[in-house]
């Protein structure tokens, strides 16, 4: 090999690593940690992004955060408290119980609440010294989001939301029998990372874009990274507890003032569309994109559908 083409090689390698690099820390939320990640630039608008049910902040596409960046946002992540980095909580209540008080409409008393959490993202503007940022929360973070705009007005510069709702979950409103199913399916035990992976595939090709193929070499090795950074899955258990517990926040949304972009899939079977329609309706400040053929996770052939009206509502 000659030695232009190694330094060819080697420059590449360089600019790579240059994409994707990120300050981390924690932000302290009174005894609680909360582990984040800063892409930057500093120069650019923050934008704090809020990750869903048992989700990690390494879960966020690569695909969003370039495309941010790329118009000159600084996208911060960050773990939710039990999952992660961030601190882990003791309790270890039953799934069963807890959907079984879920179906009976019997009140759920969890370790912590959606409140809690919306407290431990502004701690990490906190940390970063930012007073004022953009939020984008999905799904679990969506509702997380809705409190920490609805009570924290002055930090917030507007308010994304994707595939998520302002209803305490019922089995009126609540998912698809075969996705509840599979979610009482999911396994908390550390050590069976296979077990892991199997329950999660089954999972996003039921709540995922239609025929897209989970089951692949590449996802099975990401997955792995993910669980054996995270540890076991014990904060899923108890972040569903909060979800399920959980206030109604109709009342509270229409005190948003924030500009409010609400986007759903037309085929998400796990926060039923209507709920999106329903935002739209109490939130007077927003505007609503219904994407075709979108489940409810966030892929990049979703993504693109609604990239630049995402973009272009930042930017206002």
């Amino acid at each position: 090999m000659h030695f232009k083409h190694i330094l060819i090689i080697f420059f590449s390698l360089i600019i790579c690593i240059d994409a994707y690099t990120y300050d981390e820390g924690y932000a302290l939320n009174e005894s609680t940690k909360i582990a984040y990640r800063d892409y930057g630039p500093p120069s650019g608008t923050p934008i704090l992004l809020v990750t869903g049910l048992g989700a990690q902040l390494t879960l966020w596409p690569n695909f969003l955060i370039d495309e941010l960046q790329a118009n000159n946002f600084r996208p911060i992540v960050y773990d939710n408290r039990d999952v992660g980095l961030s601190t882990r909580f003791s309790s270890q209540p039953s799934q069963f119980l807890n959907y079984l008080k879920y179906f009976l409409f019997i009140p759920i008393n969890p370790e912590y609440s959606i409140e809690d959490m919306a407290s431990d993202g502004i701690s990490v503007l906190d940390e970063l010294k930012i007073d004022q940022s953009h939020i984008l929360g999905m799904s679990m973070g969506g509702m997380i989001s809705q409190v920490m705009v609805a009570n924290y007005p002055s930090r917030v510069k507007s308010f994304t939301m994707i595939s998520s709702t302002a209803s305490t979950p019922n089995p009126f409103n609540g998912p698809e029998f075969k996705v509840t199913r599979q979610l009482l399916k999911r396994t908390a035990a550390k050590d069976d990372i296979e077990g892991r992976i199997n329950q999660s595939i089954k999972l996003f090709e039921l709540i995922g874009t239609p025929d897209t193929n989970y089951d692949t070499l590449e996802f099975r090795d990401a997955m792995r990274s993910y669980i054996k950074r995270g540890g076991d899955d014990g904060g899923f258990i108890r972040q569903m507890a909060a979800i399920v517990g959980s206030k109604n926040r109709k009342e509270l949304i229409k005190s948003i003032e924030a500009p409010t972009l609400i986007i759903h899939g037309d085929i998400d079977p796990l926060i039923k569309v209507k709920n999106a329609y329903q935002a739209n309706k109490l939130i007077s400040s927003s505007e609503l994109i219904i994407v075709e053929g979108m489940g409810h996770l966030l892929d990049k052939k979703a993504f693109k559908k609604f990239q630049s009206q995402l973009i272009n509502f930042l930017n206002n």
